[in-house]
């Protein structure tokens, strides 16, 4: 270890850590636009600039904290008149020709170079000249959309797709005041399955997503931690919603329950600072058509009722089947195995797989299995055979179809059905019985990934009316089959 002094204050640094590291690993901010922790140092926004103080026989001088190493004895001012100087300049050069667009801007609310402005210069600016004029809205992908005139060349995009993605999708061209990004010409970046994470990574209002462009603010949204449940890597996120504060007050309330982003949450045993793509696209998931009403023989029934006529089919049945979801949370699991662990012959089925064009698998985060608990699943209970024929018994007489991904064509004929489900689709109007249940972002849980790696997800909404958590659906199914049973 290194000893070091920040701020007045001691600090046990690590050796070869820069002193950006270790001043934020020891609680210090030092503002910064080019530096990432995960990507490499360009050097190039100079806004980190700290003082170093002399011993006595030299006087101190400045540099950037993302580049110097810490040395033996070392002090840091980190806030110095000197170093609010310099950053003041650095902040009026950025701003020379940075448009004053922030009441339009997408980014307004978690832009870095509107709050460094404010907290280090807070004034006019000193130029009078027309400022200078870019691109505005220029067409990265079909996903992203740039505006140069924002853009303070930070290069954190760039790196990201040579460093991380890997894509080579962007890059920097021209010099100067006339150096713009630009994407690759041979289409890389608009196949980029991580391409999204260069909207986090700009500090200012340059890339913007287009789905969610002049859509809403960031102060209307809260974000609410859960786990992306596109693929067994299961990686942590935030997904932002409407703050109950600010809903809207009209006849369609929909914006009011709507995923309206998906970002990622820093996990450094899961996913580290990035999702893909397929995780920002999760609103597309859960705002398909919900089946909200229980239906029993294909019409409309009281929820009374079909619990009533699923209990009766539980307790007649002779030799059932269960095909449990491998989109269930840990807890969901545990509640069916307590209510019906030796009811059933219980196979995990397998939800959701892979769409016409998805990346099947990476060496960075993406994951072969789309389901996000299978292995959760697993261990209770096998995995559904290829071979469907293999997983009824000839006399099978029930089976419990729980989640997505099984067609009622590949349920044996003389069985009756029971669906669990939350999707509206026409395989729940030939089932005996369909009870509707609720999606991952009405309730809270856990998944473990491929790893092993239990993690969290919370609450965002409430569910509709007539729909069921799946756990107090089992309890409230269980006791009377088990009595009729036995």
């Amino acid at each position: 270890m290194v000893e070091i002094w920040i701020d007045g204050d001691r600090v046990e640094a690590r050796e070869g850590q820069t002193v950006m590291q270790a001043a934020r690993a020891s609680g210090h901010e030092i503002p910064a636009f080019c530096w990432h922790p995960s990507l490499s140092v360009p050097g190039n926004c100079r806004i980190c600039m700290v003082e170093i103080e002399g011993d006595g026989t030299a006087a101190g001088w400045l540099d950037i904290a993302c580049n110097m190493p810490v040395t033996k004895g070392m002090r840091v001012k980190t806030d110095s008149e000197r170093v609010r100087v310099r950053r003041q300049e650095m902040l009026r050069m950025l701003t020379l020709n940075h448009p004053v667009d922030c009441g339009i801007c997408d980014k307004a609310g978690e832009c870095t170079l509107q709050d460094y402005h404010y907290r280090y210069n807070g004034e006019p600016s000193v130029s009078r000249d027309a400022k200078l004029r870019a691109t505005k809205h220029h067409v990265l992908s079909e996903r992203i959309v740039l505006d140069n005139e924002r853009c303070i060349l930070c290069s954190r995009c760039v790196r990201f797709t040579r460093e991380v993605s890997k894509s080579n999708g962007l890059g920097i061209v021209n010099r100067g005041d006339h150096s713009l990004v630009r994407a690759s010409e041979d289409g890389a970046f608009e196949h980029d399955p991580y391409s999204d994470n260069v909207i986090d990574l700009c500090p200012v209002g340059a890339l913007l997503s287009k789905p969610l462009l002049h859509r809403t603010r960031v102060w209307y949204l809260q974000a609410t931690p859960s786990v992306c449940p596109g693929c067994e890597r299961g990686c942590s996120i935030d997904v932002w919603h409407r703050k109950a504060s600010w809903k809207l007050q009209r006849v369609n309330t929909t914006a009011n329950t709507r995923v309206e982003r998906v970002t990622p949450r820093e996990n450094e045993v899961v996913n580290g600072p990035w999702i893909c793509n397929k995780g920002r696209d999760l609103a597309a998931v859960f705002d398909r058509p919900r089946a909200t009403a229980p239906m029993v023989r294909g019409a409309a029934a009281t929820p009374q009722w079909a619990l009533e006529h699923a209990r009766d089919l539980l307790a007649g049945a002779r030799h059932p089947v269960a095909l449990v979801s491998s989109w269930a949370s840990n807890e969901e699991l545990a509640a069916f195995h307590a209510a019906f662990g030796h009811r059933f012959t219980t196979w995990v089925k397998t939800d959701h797989h892979a769409a016409p064009g998805e990346r099947i698998e990476d060496d960075l985060l993406i994951r072969p299995d789309k389901n996000p608990n299978r292995r959760g699943a697993l261990a209770r209970w096998p995995l559904f055979p290829v071979d469907a024929r293999a997983a009824f018994p000839p006399d099978c007489d029930l089976v419990l179809v729980w989640g997505e991904g099984c067609a009622a064509d590949a349920l044996p004929s003389q069985a009756k059905v029971i669906r669990l489900d939350a999707w509206r689709h026409p395989d729940l109007a030939r089932a005996e019985v369909f009870l509707p249940i609720s999606v991952q972002t009405e309730r809270r849980g856990h998944y473990t990934n491929f790893a092993g790696v239990v993690s969290a997800f919370e609450k965002c909404f409430d569910k509709p009316e007539g729909v069921a958590h799946a756990e107090e659906l089992f309890a409230a199914l269980a006791l009377p089959a088990l009595v009729s049973a036995s």
